[in-house]
C-alpha cells in the first residue's frame, strides 16, 4: 500500500526484497527511490541502516539525483559485518515550501507580513526538534527575527536563510506527514568477498619431475608450498587449488583427453574417489591431511588464503557409488550415465542425481565442507553449480554461513544469465563471468554497465584471465600483448580477479585450432614448469601482474565495483574508463587500454570530468603507475598505444590541485 508520501522503486532490492542486497564491511553503496507527492509542496527523505541487533544509525539525507526526476539518492557505508537492514522515510518538508514561496513573495510585496508570520510559527516549531547543542538557538532567533517588524521584509528573510539556521534544519528537519517504508535486508561480508587477487595451480605439478622413458613423478603439498613464496611475491590474495582428493582408475582419462590411459598417467583431479576414499580424502601422492595443514599455515604466513575447488561428481570408483547408488542416474541397462557437456564428455565422470535423497546429499556435502573448513579451507570454489538444483545450494550454503559467515563460495557457472543471477540471489558470495568472451570495446562497455549497475547489489564477479578449461581465441592468436592487456582489463574493471598458472608465461597453445581446451592440458597430464630458466630469460610478464596487483592493493577505488564509468575515446580499439571512491579524499583511477594486441593505436581521450570528481576545465596531473610517469590531463587528451611496449596506462588522478598544462601523454 502507498504511504501518505509515495516511496516507490527502491534499490537495492533483490527478489523483491525476499533475499537480502549484499555488501562488504566498509562498502559504499547508493539507495535510490522515487519520493513524490501531490501538488507542489516539498518532499524530502532519508536512508536509515539498522545494524544487526536492530539498532538504527544517524540517518543519511537523500538528494535529488536529477532536477524533476523524483528519483532520490544516498550513499551508505555499513561498518561491519552482518545482517543489516535499511529503511528509507520520507516526508512534507514544510520549511523549504516556506522558503521557495518567501523567496519569490517577499520580494514582489505579495503577502509579506503573512509570509513573514507564517515562517515564524514554522521555525519555532522546528526549533523544538533540535537539540540545544545542534543549533536551537539559531532557528529560535530566526523566528524572533522573521516578527521583528523594526527590520525590513529582506532582512527578516535573510535571517531565517542564514546558514547556521539551515545547516541546523539540515540536520533535524521538521517533517510532516512522515512516510517510512518496511525494512529491507542487507548481507554485509567480509571484504575478501568483494575484493581479492586470485592464483590457480596444481599442486602435482610444482615439483615433478618428467623424463623421457622415466614414469613420471609428481609433485607434493609439500613441493607445492615452496612456490607459494613466488605466488605471494606477485600479489595474490587466494591461492585456488583443483581438488586434491583421491583419483579413480576406471574410465581414466589419458593426455589431452583421450579415451585410453596408460599405466603411469595421472587422470583427472575432477574425476574424484577411488579405493583411497572421496571427497573427504587426500590423493596418497600429494600427502596427507597433516601435509595439506602445512600448506595452509605456509599460505596464512604469506598473507594468503587457501580456496578449495567442491566438485559435486564422482569417479565410477568413488565409494558412494557403492554405498549411495540412490545418488546416481541408473540407465534402462542398468548402467550410470557419465557427464557430457556437448561436444565435450566425461566418461570418467558420474554426475549426482539429486531427487532421491536430497536431504542425504545435503548433509553429506555439509559433513564435507566442515570438514575441511577444520582444515583451515574459508573459501570454496563450486564446480559447475549450476548443474546442481539451486534449492541444494540455496540449503548448503545458508547452513554453513548460518555458523560461519565468513565463509566464501564462488561459483564456476558459466551458463545462461538467469541461472548465474539465481545462484548469487540465493547466497553464492562470487561468481565466474563471461568477461573472457568479452573482446570489443562495446561488448565490453555493455557488459561491465550491467555488472556494476542493479546487478552489484547481489552478484560480484570473480575476472578469471584464463582457467585450466578455458584458452580463449584472443590468448592464442594475440600472445604476450594480449596477455598483458587482458591482465590490465580484469585487473582493473573488477574487484576480484583470477588467473591460472602459466598465463605469466603467456602459454597459449591450443589442443587443436579452434579449440579453447590446451595442448597438453594440465588436467590430465603433469605440466612442470621451469620459472627460474624464464624470469632469467625475460619470458614472464609477473612483472606486470606484480604490478597491477601493487597498484589495486594501494587504491581503493580498484577494490570496489560500483563506481565505474566509461570515457569516449574516438578509436574502437581504444577503451577508457574510470573508477572512483567518494569521501573527503577521493580516490579516482584512469584506465586506458589499447584492445588491440598487434598494432599501435592513437586516440583522442574525451573525460566526463564530473565523473572524476572535477570541473569540465580543469586540469590535472596523472601518474601511470605501470611507468611512473606523469602528465597533464584535461577534458581531451591524445594517447598513443603500443601492445609491444605500452599496451595500457593507469593513471591516478590527483583532483584536489587542478592546474594548467597540456593535456598530451
Amino acid at each position: 500500500m502507498i504511504g501518505r508520501i509515495p516511496v516507490l522503486d527502491i534499490r537495492p532490492l533483490v527478489d523483491c526484497g525476499r533475499r537480502p542486497a549484499k555488501a562488504v564491511a566498509g562498502e559504499s553503496f547508493e539507495v535510490t527511490a522515487t519520493v513524490f507527492r501531490e501538488g507542489h509542496d516539498a518532499v524530502a527523505a532519508n536512508v536509515v541502516l539498522l545494524d544487526p541487533s536492530g539498532r538504527p544509525g544517524p540517518w543519511t539525507p537523500m538528494r535529488e539525483l536529477a532536477p524533476g526526476t523524483d528519483r532520490w539518492g544516498a550513499r551508505v557505508t555499513p561498518e561491519s559485518e552482518g545482517r543489516w537492514s535499511f529503511t528509507v522515510e520520507a516526508w512534507s518538508d514544510p520549511v523549504t515550501t516556506w522558503r521557495r514561496h518567501a523567496q519569490i513573495k517577499i520580494p514582489a510585496g505579495i503577502d509579506t507580513e503573512l509570509v513573514l508570520a507564517e515562517g515564524a510559527a514554522l521555525h519555532e516549531k522546528a526549533a523544538v526538534d533540535v537539540p540545544k547543542r545542534a543549533g536551537r538557538e539559531a532557528v529560535l532567533r530566526a523566528a524572533d527575527a522573521l516578527r521583528d517588524r523594526d527590520l525590513s521584509p529582506a532582512d527578516r528573510l535573510s535571517a531565517a536563510l542564514a546558514e547556521d539556521v539551515s545547516a541546523a534544519l539540515a540536520r533535524h528537519p521538521l517533517r510532516e506527514l512522515l512516510t517510512q517504508t518496511r525494512q529491507f535486508p542487507l548481507l554485509v561480508e567480509r571484504r575478501r568477498a568483494l575484493y581479492g587477487s586470485w592464483y590457480e595451480f596444481f599442486p602435482r605439478s610444482e615439483g615433478a619431475v618428467t623424463a623421457p622413458g622415466e614414469p613420471p613423478a609428481g609433485g607434493t603439498l609439500r613441493t607445492a608450498a615452496e612456490r607459494l613464496p613466488a605466488i605471494a611475491a606477485m600479489g595474490f590474495d587466494v591461492v585456488y587449488l583443483p581438488p586434491v582428493h583421491p583419483i579413480g582408475t576406471a574410465y581414466r582419462k589419458g593426455p589431452d583427453n583421450t579415451l585410453t590411459a596408460g599405466p603411469h598417467d595421472v587422470g583427472s583431479p575432477w574425476a574424484i574417489g577411488s579405493a583411497e576414499g572421496g571427497h573427504d580424502a587426500i590423493h596418497p601422492g600429494l600427502g596427507t591431511f597433516e601435509d595439506f595443514d602445512h600448506f595452509v599455515a605456509r599460505a596464512r604466513a604469506l598473507r594468503m588464503e587457501v580456496a578449495l575447488d567442491f566438485a559435486l561428481q564422482c569417479s565410477p570408483d568413488h565409494p558412494w557409488v557403492r554405498e549411495h547408488p540412490s545418488w546416481f542416474h541408473h540407465r534402462a541397462d542398468g548402467s550410470i550415465a557419465f557427464a557430457e557437456n556437448p561436444p565435450k564428455k566425461y566418461q570418467d565422470i558420474y554426475p549426482v542425481a539429486f531427487d532421491a535423497d536430497m536431504t542425504g546429499l545435503v548433509r553429506e556435502t555439509l559433513r564435507i565442507l566442515r570438514l575441511w573448513m577444520d582444515h583451515g579451507v574459508r573459501i570454496f570454489r563450486v564446480d559447475n553449480p549450476h548443474t546442481k538444483p539451486v534449492v541444494f545450494w540455496e540449503r548448503v550454503i545458508a547452513d554453513i554461513n548460518r555458523r560461519d559467515p565468513d565463509v566464501i563460495f564462488l561459483a564456476e557457472a558459466f551458463t545462461r544469465p538467469a541461472m548465474m543471477h539465481t545462484l548469487a540471489a540465493i547466497g553464492f558470495q562470487q561468481s565466474y563471468t563471461y568477461f573472457t568472451w568479452r573482446e570489443t570495446k562495446e561488448e565490453l562497455t555493455a557488459y561491465l554497465t550491467e555488472l556494476s549497475g542493479d546487478a552489484a547489489a547481489y552478484m560480484r564477479p570473480n575476472f578469471f584471465a584464463n582457467t585450466p578449461d578455458i584458452l580463449p581465441g584472443h590468448l592464442q592468436e594475440g600472445g604476450r600483448p594480449a596477455f598483458e592487456a587482458r591482465a590490465v582489463l580484469a585487473a582493473t574493471l573488477s574487484p576480484t580477479w583470477g588467473i591460472y598458472s602459466g598465463y605469466e608465461l603467456c602459454e597459449n597453445t591450443p589442443a587443436r585450432p579452434g579449440s579453447e581446451e590446451y595442448l597438453h592440458s594440465e588436467k590430465y597430464e603433469l605440466r612442470p614448469r621451469d620459472w627460474e630458466t624464464a624470469e632469467r630469460e625475460g619470458r614472464t610478464i609477473a612483472p606486470l601482474i606484480t604490478a597491477l596487483n601493487r597498484i589495486r592493493r594501494r587504491h581503493p577505488a580498484l577494490q570496489q565495483l560500483r563506481d565505474l564509468h566509461f570515457h569516449h575515446a574516438d578509436n574502437d580499439a581504444v577503451i577508457a574508463y574510470s573508477k572512483r571512491t567518494h569521501g573527503d579524499s577521493p580516490d579516482v583511477v584512469l584506465t586506458v587500454v589499447n584492445l588491440d594486441p598487434h598494432h599501435t593505436q592513437e586516440a583522442t581521450v574525451s573525460l566526463h570530468m564530473p565523473e572524476l570528481g572535477l570541473d569540465w576545465h580543469e586540469s590535472v596531473p596523472v601518474r601511470d603507475e605501470l611507468t611512473g610517469e606523469t602528465y597533464h590531463w584535461g577534458r581531451d587528451n591524445y594517447v598513443r598505444l603500443d601492445p609491444g611496449s605500452r599496451p595500457a596506462h593507469v593513471f591516478t588522478l590527483r583532483p584536489s590541485s587542478p592546474i594548467g598544462g597540456s593535456p598530451t601523454s
